[in-house]
């Protein structure tokens, strides 16, 4: 069970990574600290990548349609200039972020800011994605969810892509991909 802490000052941020393959409830999470950090009237800052707009070109919104405004970025620099003054500072979809997000984080933390961080933490091909290796390596907290493979019923850490496409990035749904469990994803399309 994650337990809040409850630290601010010099360094005295932290880092809080929430990680797993498609449909697990990240973006979920994400959204419920957030909120929270809201209600307990903490200022909140929010960005997500601009180049995923699936559901919105602005909000962050979970597969079961919560959602939350957001800033959409395409560069982690950004997030520095624009989360002045905060208490808390939410990032969706990490992997799509540049190589600089990790250090972005850092310096967050180290001025006392909450980084709340949700992304894939393996790409389709079951390698590690993006940025999430080396947040998760400079992260606090760590929260990995779990989706249900859609073949067996099982836990599923792993993205499977339905459709031949060799792009490392191909935003998608569940037309795109499903969550399938080490031996689904395993056999792969000898399922389909």
């Amino acid at each position: 069970m994650f337990i809040e802490p409850h630290i601010k000052g010099e360094c005295g941020g932290w880092i809080e990574v929430i990680c797993g393959s498609m449909f697990s409830g990240k973006t979920e999470e994400l959204i419920r600290r957030l909120k929270r950090a809201k209600i307990a009237n903490l200022k909140v800052e929010i960005f997500k990548p601009a180049i995923d707009i699936r559901y919105d070109e602005v909000k962050i919104v979970s597969h079961d349609e919560n959602q939350i405004h957001s800033t959409p970025i395409d560069n982690s620099q950004k997030i520095l200039l624009l989360a002045q003054d905060v208490d808390v500072v939410g990032i969706d979809e990490a992997q799509f972020f540049d190589d600089q997000l990790p250090y972005v984080c850092d310096e967050l933390a180290c001025r006392g800011v909450r980084v709340i961080v949700a992304g894939l933490d393996m790409d389709y091909l079951a390698k590690p994605f993006g940025q999430m290796p080396a947040l998760l390596a400079k992260a606090d907290y760590i929260t990995k969810l779990h989706a249900i493979c859609m073949r067996c019923g099982n836990i599923a850490n792993y993205s499977y892509r339905k459709i031949p496409n060799e792009d490392r990035i191909m935003l998608g749904e569940k037309d795109v991909y499903e969550p399938r469990c080490r031996r689904c994803y395993t056999l792969g399309s000898a399922l389909d």
